[in-house]
């Protein structure tokens, strides 16, 4: 590859979702943001996903469908199998390949020595990743916040590279909002209960868009559903991609009081792209995300969101919001880094050390 030319690049993204997901689905989400952005920097892209996904790129679809959303799928293995294996037939075809599956791939790209990198999307504070990730030491890695990091601080991170959203995206509405939001899913580390309490105590009427995972509808039903049969608490369950900036934008302030070291949060960025703060504890990648005061704030319990949440929200800009978010979360950003890194693994005796 001569030094200024287009890459030819390879993503591969999960099948569980398509590229972008109908409904919920922040890593394929992102995947998609990329690819497109990619393609219009000029770049020769391959998107590895599911069938129905809808993108500019070459699409080499592995399954029909996303698997969450197809009934007849019992073992989503098999179809990640058939991910690698296409992927790996192709990879000389490729300048780089861009794997968003976690570590699935090391033992094949360690043994072709092809160039690649890995984002990894999810949690690292489990113990049972510690040995995978010294045998695999080599594996060049891209993290989505400094806070995801932290667990395996030693191994070998290419860059730093916050997520992104398309500046077109979402339409930012300045006037005053009408309730406060949730969006994303219901499990007990995303603390919806809290959020309910809070919305109860403020008098504020709240919406919840989010999903339930078939291994929490038991504590959804359990303990979520009972706290919804107050008259102010809706819940709407998953909202598609357009929905969204209704949802948010319409919202008085996101409330995002989970209990997990937090990989990055995508529904912080969208609701600041709604021009919508955010109201968060702070744990994982939610200081790095939010700007206090500006953005939104940081609260470390009930009482404190309540009190924000009376006192100091009318306060804040909502078009200095979405302009902080155009600053630091657009999809542009997000896609020029990325190059950026590519090109290190391309040429890094021409490329300076890429760690941020």
């Amino acid at each position: 590859m001569e030094r200024g030319l287009p890459l030819k690049i390879a993503q591969v993204a999960p099948l569980y979702e398509s590229v972008p997901p109908r409904l919920y689905g922040g890593t394929e989400r992102v995947v998609s943001y990329l690819t497109e952005e990619l393609v219009g920097m000029g770049h020769e892209v391959t998107l590895f996903a599911s069938g129905d996904s809808v993108t500019r790129a070459r699409l080499i679809a592995v399954s029909p469908q996303a698997l969450r959303l197809n009934p007849d799928c019992v073992d989503p293995y098999i179809y990640h199998t058939l991910l690698l294996e296409q992927a790996f037939q192709r990879h000389e075809a490729f300048d780089v390949v861009h794997f968003h599956i976690d570590y699935l791939h090391f033992p094949m790209s360690r043994r072709l020595g092809l160039n690649q990198l890995t984002t990894l999307h999810g949690r690292l504070d489990i113990p049972d990743l510690v040995p995978l990730y010294r045998e695999y030491a080599e594996m060049p890695l891209i993290s989505i916040s400094n806070a995801q990091r932290r667990p395996l601080s030693w191994a070998n991170w290419v860059a730093n590279i916050h997520h992104g959203l398309p500046r077109n995206l979402f339409t930012p509405q300045l006037g005053p909002g009408k309730y406060l939001a949730v969006l994303g899913r219901i499990s007990p580390e995303k603390r919806v209960d809290r959020a309910i309490r809070i919305a109860l105590r403020t008098g504020i009427p709240l919406k919840i868009a989010a999903k339930v995972d078939k291994p929490d509808h038991e504590y959804f039903t359990q303990q979520i559903e009972p706290m919804m049969k107050h008259p102010s608490i809706e819940f709407l369950g998953e909202i598609s991609e357009p929905e969204k900036n209704e949802f948010l934008g319409n919202a008085h302030a996101l409330l995002f009081p989970i209990d997990w070291p937090e990989p990055f949060g995508l529904a912080m960025i969208e609701a600041m792209a709604c021009g919508t703060p955010v109201i968060a504890y702070p744990h994982g990648s939610v200081p790095e995300v939010v700007d206090e005061g500006r953005t939104g704030f940081l609260v470390r319990s009930e009482d404190e969101a309540v009190k924000t949440v009376e006192k100091k929200l009318a306060d804040l800009s909502r078009a200095g919001c979405r302009r902080i978010f155009e600053e630091r979360f657009s999809a542009e950003r997000m896609a020029r880094e990325y190059a950026a890194a590519y090109s290190y693994l391309c040429e890094p005796e021409s490329t300076s050390r890429m760690i941020s």
